[in-house]
């Protein structure tokens, strides 16, 4: 190995190699090896690797980081809804363990294996004089099914009709808001419907589906079509179709529909009506508090059920 000439400017990564060309930005000598094309001359590699940590990141309209692959999440949300749906098929239907786990019920209840129930038999009897076993419900401790009922169905047409909407309007929402806000819009959409459902429903009754959250994501784009100044109308029709077959149809959740499209326009206008210059604190701020009244309208609910 040759070693430069005493005073001749050398490569600052290759001390071996002799130069005259140097970083537009730092001024340091670079070898060819070294060299990064920039807008102007060359740069070194550190300076590239700083330049492109330093770069601000583009955000969507309302804050959140533009996603080079749009729909993923909505995408991964129907995905979970169709690998709970096939469990639960393949595990009995109604009769599945799984389906009493996920499905939200606010009382508990005596459950035959072929989903029949016992609706005046209380938990005691039913475990001591009866081949049935003890489903719980959200008052009797099982929380979860506020948010597991979100992805539970049933009927291969209640699947189908929520993924089909969730494909149409989620990747919108998406785009417009950003992954993780697009996210917590849809669950915290979902769970609005789901404490709608514990106040209003049947005390054994059981509810399943993700029409909450998808009304929620309704909502929620009538708001950002109001803020934008744009054509809405359809959108109400779609809208008020679906009011229309909530009521027509036997076995539909109005009561998990109205709290969906209720929270999600509420979400919606936290997030897209945020002040510019605070639009993060804002945001989190809200729907924080969303969270946190339906927090405590679960608590109130379970303690009117005690």
């Amino acid at each position: 190995m040759s070693t430069p000439p005493v005073g001749v400017p050398t490569c600052y990564r290759h001390s071996d190699r002799e130069t005259w060309i140097r970083c537009q930005r730092c001024e340091r000598p670079i070898c060819p090896d070294c060299m990064r094309e920039a807008s102007v001359g060359f740069q070194c590699p550190d300076c590239v690797a700083e330049g492109r940590a330093s770069m601000r990141q583009a955000k969507t309209a309302y804050g959140g980081q533009i996603s080079t692959n749009p729909g993923v999440v909505s995408i991964a949300l129907i995905g979970i809804n169709v690998v709970v749906w096939i469990a639960i098929m393949a595990s009995g239907r109604y009769g599945s363990r799984l389906y009493d786990l996920f499905a939200l019920a606010a009382r508990g209840s005596c459950r035959e294996s072929n989903g029949s129930w016992y609706p005046f038999m209380d938990r005691a009897s039913c475990e001591t004089g009866t081949t049935a076993h003890w489903a719980m419900g959200v008052s009797d401790g099982a929380v979860w099914q506020l948010l597991t009922s979100m992805f539970t169905h049933v009927a291969p047409w209640h699947l189908g009709f929520n993924m089909l909407a969730l494909w149409v309007l989620g990747p919108q929402l998406e785009a417009l808001l950003g992954r993780a806000r697009y996210l917590a819009l849809y669950l915290l959409s979902g769970l609005a419907g789901s404490v709608a459902v514990y106040w209003l429903s049947g005390e054994q009754t059981t509810t399943v589906g993700a029409s909450g959250a998808v009304f929620g994501l309704m909502g929620a784009l009538v708001v950002v079509g109001l803020k934008v100044g744009g054509n809405v109308q359809s959108l109400l029709v779609w809208i008020g179709i679906n009011v229309v077959l909530t009521f027509s149809l036997s076995n539909v959740s109005w009561q998990g529909h109205f709290g969906g499209l209720v929270g999600g326009a509420a979400i919606a206008a936290v997030l897209v009506f945020a002040p510019k210059d605070r639009r993060t604190a804002v945001q989190v701020g809200g729907l924080c508090a969303i969270g946190a009244v339906l927090v405590v309208a679960t608590v109130l609910r379970t303690l009117v059920l005690a």
